[in-house]
């Protein structure tokens, strides 16, 4: 009998909540023995090669791009679990939520005081995503089955959640595993 599938995306984060993943250690290979990874940077599949019952998002809608990944996810995926605070709330992306875009791509492009631009155009190449208005977390995109908060999440949290799924027991998490003081 064929394993399960996961895939794993980063959308507009730090990739900080795979680096969680990764932090499962030695039970990786454990989790190898349980599932296929399907499209992820985990494994460099770059298209769905089928359909996952497991789909990993890291980060929250800050571009086109990041809504047609995570509305691919979302046809792709039995199941689709926000990872991180990112994710589930924009996180630090959304910082910039309060600012106008234009006023996001003149400091970044043309007035940071870093910037070296002797062109002072604002790029706009058609290869370059558009912005959102602003940072949407992924519920407000797609439905999303289950959020595992945290920034990141600890590997344990991510682990307990996917040995459940897999196993069609519901998913419990103790107390310690989801606070965060």
């Amino acid at each position: 009998m064929a394993k399960p599938k996961i895939a794993t995306t980063s959308l507009a984060g730090c990739f900080g909540c795979h680096m969680s993943l990764l932090d499962i250690d030695d039970r990786i290979l454990k989790l190898i023995e349980l599932v296929d990874f399907d499209k992820s940077p985990i494994d460099d599949i770059k298209e769905f090669t089928g359909r996952c019952t497991v789909g990993l998002i890291e980060g929250g809608c800050a571009n086109e791009e990041n809504v047609k990944v995570l509305q691919d996810f979302r046809r792709h995926c039995d199941i689709l679990i926000s990872v991180g605070d990112c994710a589930i709330n924009g996180g630090i992306p959304a910082l910039r939520n309060t600012i106008p875009i234009k006023e996001c791509l003149e400091e970044a492009y043309l007035n940071g005081p870093t910037v070296h631009n002797p062109s002072g155009k604002i790029p706009g190449d058609p290869e370059i995503p558009l912005m959102l208005d602003r940072v949407y977390p992924c519920h407000e995109v797609v439905k999303i089955d289950y959020h595992l908060p945290g920034c990141p999440p600890p590997a344990d949290t991510i682990w307990e959640a996917l040995v459940a799924l897999l196993s069609d027991k519901p998913i419990e998490l103790p107390y310690e595993l989801v606070k965060y003081d």
